[in-house]
């Protein structure tokens, strides 16, 4: 019996979640579908939020990720190498490569990211730095 059902969410109806941290940065998300959270599996995902002058730090994980950049300008850092990303921009972001974002503009940032694990409790972040 298949574990996952068809779902429609809304991003506004889920939980607010984020960090605030010198090391992992200041950055706002809301998780759309994992495991555990949704009747869902095999891939989790969700809406990060960056005011102007918000940020990720330079982290890697396991699983690959993608981004899909929805409003707003963002300055990507990916392996050493920087990359200016704006809406209707998308990133692929092999396992265990270094990167990082941050709000490169002066209105929000809003990006769609996918993993493609079950739920997101298998991200395990190891920050570069802290």
């Amino acid at each position: 019996m298949p574990k996952s059902r068809p779902l429609v969410v809304r991003a506004d109806d889920r939980n607010a979640d984020g960090w605030d941290d010198p090391v992992k940065g200041r950055v706002g998300w809301r998780t759309l579908f994992s495991g555990g959270l949704t009747p869902t599996d095999a891939l989790t995902a969700g809406v990060a939020a960056f005011e102007p002058g918000d940020w990720l730090g330079l982290h890697r994980h396991a699983p690959a990720e993608i981004y899909y950049v929805l409003a707003g300008r963002g300055l990507l850092t990916l392996e050493g190498r920087e990359y200016e990303i704006g809406a209707g921009d998308a990133v692929f972001i092999p396992g265990n490569a270094e990167h990082g974002i941050r709000n490169a503009g002066n209105a929000m940032l809003r990006f769609l990211y996918v993993f493609p694990v079950d739920s997101f409790d298998q991200v395990e972040y190891r920050f570069s730095r802290g």
